[in-house]
C-alpha cells in the first residue's frame, strides 16, 4: 500500500512535465492557415467590421459602386485597382483606405479613370487606382469621401484579389470564357448546352457568366455545370441599384447603364482571371469562337503566338448563322431534343457573308495580363500588340436573327464546322441535359 502511495505523486509529476513539453514544442502557427484568418485572430480589434460578399457594393455618401479590388502588379506607383461603376455627373474626390494585415493605412487620394465607352448613359465603368503605401501589404480596401481613416474603418471593405502574381505555368486554366450578361427571361437551354459542350471539345476548361436573371430551365442547367466545376456563376443584381438598359443606346432603350453593366462585368472578369487563366475569350452566350484550321483552341493559339510573339489581343470576326434558315435533311432535329427550350445550332449551317463596306464587329481572345481596360469589341488600353485573326483561321459561329435579312439561302455560305465534332458533341449534350434533369428519359432513338 505504501509503495502505491509513493508512486501516485510521481505519475502526476511525470504527466505534468509531459504536458509542459508538448505545449512548449508545438508550432506557433499551424501549416495551411490562411494569412487573412491569422491576421483576424491576432488583430481582431483592428480587422474590418464589414467585408462585402456581394458583386456590387455601394460607396458610402456617393452615387458610385465598387465591384472588385485587385492587386495591380503592372503599373509603377499603383498598388490596387478597384473596378467600379460611377455616376458620371457626380464625381468627387475619393480616398483609398487600406487594412494592412496588422494596421490601418491613412487615406490616400485615389485616381479615378472613367472608361471612354459609356454610350451616353449616366453610369460608366470606372477604374479607381490606389497609390502604393510604404510599409503596407493590404488585404482589404474601401473608398471613402474623407481621408480620415478612423471614420472609414466602419465602412464596407472589399477583399483584395490577385495578391499573388503567379507565372503562367502555375495557372489553374489554359482557356476561360467570359460571358456577360445574362438577364431577362433568357431560357435558350439547348443552344447554351451545345455551346458549352463545344467549348469543352475545343479545349476550354472554365466558363464565367454574370447572371442577373434567366429562365428556370437555364438556371437549372447552369447549376448542374456549376456543380461539376466547369461553369462559375457570378450573381449580378444590377437592378437593385439602378435601372439597367436592355440595349446600347439611351435614346432608344432608356435606362442608366449599357446592357445591364456589360462593360463592367467584362472588365471584372478579365481581372478575376488575370492570374488564373492563360487566355480569356470575351464573347456572348450565343457565340462560339471556333478554329477552322485546327482541332482545338490551344493548337490554334500556339501557331498564332509563334507567328506574332508580341501579340496579346486577338480579334475574331463575327459571322452570323441566321436561325431562320434550316439544314434541309433534318439530320440533327432529334426527337429527344424537341422539348428542350432553345435553338438547335446544329440545324443552322448557312452563314452570312459579312458586309465589309460597313463596320464589322469582332470579339476577342486576350492574354488578360496585357489588358488594362476593355470594351466589347476591342480593348481600350493594353500593354501588347493587337492582331486580327483571318476568318479562314478562326471566326465566330453566331446563330441568331439575321443581320442581312434580305439574303436568300442561295446567297448564304454553307458552313458545317460544328458537324465536325458530331460524334462527341451529340452524346455529350445528351449527358449534360440528363444530368440537369432536362432530357426526358426513354426518348433516345
Amino acid at each position: 500500500m505504501m509503495v502505491r502511495r509513493r508512486a501516485f505523486p510521481l505519475l502526476i509529476a511525470s504527466a505534468l512535465a509531459f504536458m509542459v513539453y508538448v505545449i512548449l514544442t508545438l508550432p506557433r502557427s499551424q501549416p495551411g492557415n490562411h494569412q487573412d484568418h491569422q491576421d483576424h485572430q491576432d488583430h481582431q480589434h483592428l480587422y474590418p467590421h464589414h467585408i462585402s460578399d456581394q458583386s456590387i457594393t455601394p460607396v458610402n455618401d456617393t452615387k458610385h459602386f465598387m465591384v472588385g479590388a485587385y492587386k495591380e502588379h503592372r503599373l509603377e506607383g499603383s498598388s490596387i485597382r478597384i473596378i467600379s461603376i460611377f455616376r458620371r455627373d457626380s464625381v468627387q474626390p475619393l480616398y483609398c483606405v487600406f487594412y494592412c494585415g496588422t494596421h490601418w493605412a491613412n487615406g490616400m487620394k485615389a485616381e479615378v479613370q472613367m472608361h471612354s465607352d459609356h454610350f451616353g448613359f449616366r453610369f460608366v465603368t470606372t477604374d479607381v487606382l490606389c497609390p502604393n503605401v510604404p510599409g503596407c501589404n493590404p488585404s482589404h480596401v474601401t473608398l471613402a469621401t474623407q481621408a480620415d481613416t478612423g471614420l472609414a474603418q466602419n465602412q464596407t471593405f472589399l477583399r483584395i484579389q490577385n495578391r499573388v502574381k503567379r507565372e503562367e505555368e502555375k495557372f489553374q486554366f489554359n482557356f476561360t470564357v467570359c460571358w456577360s450578361n445574362l438577364f431577362g427571361d433568357y431560357n435558350n437551354v439547348l443552344q447554351v448546352t451545345q455551346t458549352l459542350e463545344m467549348y469543352k471539345l475545343l479545349g476550354v476548361q472554365h466558363v464565367v457568366v454574370y447572371n442577373t436573371s434567366c429562365g428556370s430551365d437555364l438556371d437549372r442547367l447552369l447549376q448542374s455545370y456549376t456543380q461539376d466545376g466547369f461553369v462559375e456563376v457570378v450573381p449580378w443584381p444590377i437592378g437593385k441599384y439602378m435601372n439597367p438598359s436592355r440595349g446600347w443606346q439611351p435614346s432608344e432603350h432608356g435606362g442608366d447603364i449599357h446592357y445591364y453593366g456589360q462593360l463592367t462585368t467584362l472588365n471584372d472578369c478579365v481581372y478575376r482571371q488575370m492570374y488564373q487563366s492563360r487566355y480569356v475569350l470575351l464573347n456572348d452566350i450565343d457565340e462560339i469562337i471556333a478554329p477552322y484550321q485546327h482541332q482545338t483552341l490551344p493548337q490554334m493559339m500556339d501557331v498564332l503566338q509563334r507567328q506574332d510573339p508580341k501579340a496579346e489581343v486577338f480579334l475574331i470576326e463575327n459571322h452570323i448563322f441566321p436561325k431562320s434558315h434550316f439544314e434541309p435533311s433534318g439530320r440533327f432535329e432529334l426527337p429527344r431534343w424537341r422539348n428542350v427550350p432553345g435553338i438547335n445550332i446544329m440545324a443552322h449551317i448557312y452563314r452570312e457573308e459579312p458586309d465589309y463596306r460597313i463596320s464589322h464587329p469582332s470579339k476577342m481572345i486576350v492574354r488578360p495580363r496585357a489588358v488594362e481596360q476593355t470594351s466589347v469589341h476591342s480593348v481600350l488600353r493594353n500593354f501588347g500588340q493587337t492582331v486580327k485573326v483571318p476568318p479562314n483561321v478562326c471566326h465566330i459561329i453566331h446563330v441568331r436573327v439575321p443581320l442581312r435579312g434580305g439574303l436568300t439561302k442561295e446567297e448564304l455560305h454553307e458552313d458545317k464546322r460544328v458537324w465536325d465534332y458530331e460524334r462527341q458533341l451529340v452524346p455529350n449534350v445528351d449527358k449534360a441535359l440528363e444530368q440537369a434533369g432536362l432530357l426526358i428519359e426513354g426518348r433516345k432513338e
